[in-house]
């Protein structure tokens, strides 16, 4: 076993090690009834619901239903924003004249919090999805164009002047060097920008939703159903990390040479 292994199995073993303890101090804590359960629910009470509303339902719908909801509109708010947000980042980043175009729109709404710019989209485009893919389209928007445009000012000169002196075309020079050099910058800002989308997911279905994974838990603390609310920020996490470990397995077979010198 080389050097390299030992170190991706300790790095899994710590990291199940501190999940084990966290686990093991909840299950203390619920034991000793010291908060109220729905305050803290056991363990097995969050189990249960998992059940109940893996097979059940919750307010109409499965929890494969109420997830599968929300990845949609996660996914489809993000997907639009890798077609329109890294192109035109990397535009950002070869041309001053649409950099000042554009910069100042991205830099305005960026910090903005999503719900204060919702009730706007809800007016415009009512309650149904279209404004909560608009929301998530807008909060995915730019982390891509920014990484995307930062990725192109940092391609070395030198690699350009190398393709121009071998006799590269713009196109090739583009194709050949720019893109593959800017992938690594562009696979980053997706990680970004699918936590924000995610984050936002519940900002989005806080308004007039009756499904979604972040509709659930809302609705459960209505009736103090901690135990669901803890199953749904549960499978929100779990899920979180599946997209994130997705877009890196992609990263590593489309950007194999990244930190290899």
């Amino acid at each position: 076993m080389n050097k390299y292994k030992k170190q991706k199995i300790q790095e899994i073993l710590i990291s199940l090690s501190a999940v084990l303890v966290i686990f093991i101090a909840w299950s203390v804590i619920a034991a000793m009834k010291i908060f109220p359960e729905y305050f803290i629910p056991a363990p097995a009470s969050v189990f249960r619901a998992f059940k109940e509303i893996a097979f059940e339902g919750y307010r109409g719908g499965t929890l494969l239903e109420h997830l599968g909801d929300s990845l949609f509109r996660v996914l489809t708010g993000f997907i639009l924003a890798c077609l329109i947000a890294i192109p035109l980042g990397m535009l950002m980043g070869f041309n001053r004249k649409i950099k000042a175009l554009f910069d100042p729109i991205v830099e305005f709404y960026r910090p903005l919090p999503p719900l204060a710019y919702y009730t706007i989209l809800v007016i415009w485009l009512g309650i149904g999805n279209a404004s909560k893919i608009t929301l998530l389209f807008l909060a995915a928007f730019p982390p891509l164009s920014i990484n995307s445009m930062a990725a192109v000012a940092s391609v070395p000169l030198e690699r350009i002047h190398t393709a121009q002196s071998l006799g590269a075309n713009k196109r090739q020079i583009f194709s050949r060097v720019i893109f593959p050099s800017c992938l690594p910058g562009i696979f980053t800002g997706m990680r970004v920008s699918i936590g924000f989308t995610y984050t936002t997911l519940v900002s989005s279905e806080i308004v007039a939703a009756t499904s979604g994974i972040g509709w659930m838990v809302l609705d459960a603390g209505k009736f103090l159903r901690g135990d669901v609310m803890f199953m749904g920020i549960l499978v929100m996490g779990i899920t979180g990390i599946i997209l994130d470990r997705l877009i890196r397995i992609a990263e590593m077979l489309i950007v194999p040479w990244k930190g290899k010198g």
